[in-house]
């Protein structure tokens, strides 16, 4: 039996339709599987540097568990190592590393960057950054030397602060007898940096301004050294990668 005209086209555009669609099937079906690639190998990052950060956190509390205790230091999963006791670090506006504070510095920073500058933390780019952070209370600071503005005040004392400990860590033998590519490394990494009382903290050592609690001007005068791993910067880089 012939097919009349009407139905070849009708064949034929029938035709079309189907291929077309076997076509976006196959588009549907490579892009889910890229989108699956990319977030596998996303999760693969997300695991490794997550890794890097406990094995950070391990070998910190392994390494000070004891000396810690002693020194009332707080070591946080965040990798933050709060001194926070400010009858040993400095005098009321003042800049000058107290003697016992030092005793500590020369206990602690060798051991902390022996740590900090492994190979397997440094050959794959896990670190971003080594902070060195002075933080105060928010009592005003009444001497001619400092802004009237309580927060520039200890905005510029914090500063001073966290310069000073960097200074004192440069002029250890044990910085001296690096080798060049370790200094290299730690000039590339750690920063100095004054937060005034901007995160200062309550009695449960959490965040006053977001707590809501008030301050505890003890624990707030403190000096802080804090890895920055580089997994938000990957993060950042994968997702970019997603949204093109």
């Amino acid at each position: 039996m012939k097919r009349n005209h009407g139905e070849s086209i009708w064949v034929s555009f029938s035709d079309v339709m189907t291929a077309l669609m076997v076509i976006f099937m196959f588009i549907a079906i490579s892009y889910i599987a890229e989108v699956q690639k990319r977030q596998k190998e996303r999760d693969i990052v997300f695991e490794e540097f997550k890794a890097t950060q406990d094995s950070l956190f391990a070998e910190l509390e392994q390494e000070f568990k004891d000396d810690f205790k002693k020194w009332q230091v707080i070591l946080d999963k965040d990798l933050s190592i709060k001194f926070a006791n400010p009858e040993v670090l400095f005098e009321s506006g003042k800049v000058t590393i107290r003697p016992h504070f030092a005793e500590i510095l020369d206990e602690f920073l060798p051991r902390y960057f022996n740590i900090v500058l492994q190979p397997k933390y440094m050959e794959n780019n896990s670190i971003r950054e080594i902070r060195i952070e002075g933080h105060t209370d928010s009592d005003p600071i009444y001497l001619p030397q400092y802004d009237s503005d309580p927060y520039i005040g200890n905005m510029q004392l914090s500063q001073l602060r966290s310069t000073e400990v960097l200074k004192y860590f440069r002029n250890l033998d044990y910085y001296k007898q690096l080798s060049l590519e370790d200094k290299n490394n730690i000039q590339f990494l750690l920063t100095a940096n004054g937060l005034s009382f901007g995160k200062n903290l309550d009695k449960n050592k959490k965040f006053a301004t977001k707590s809501g609690n008030l301050e505890d001007k003890t624990l707030s005068r403190r000096v802080e050294f804090r890895i920055v791993t580089n997994s938000a910067k990957i993060v950042e880089e994968h997702l970019l990668e997603i949204n093109k």
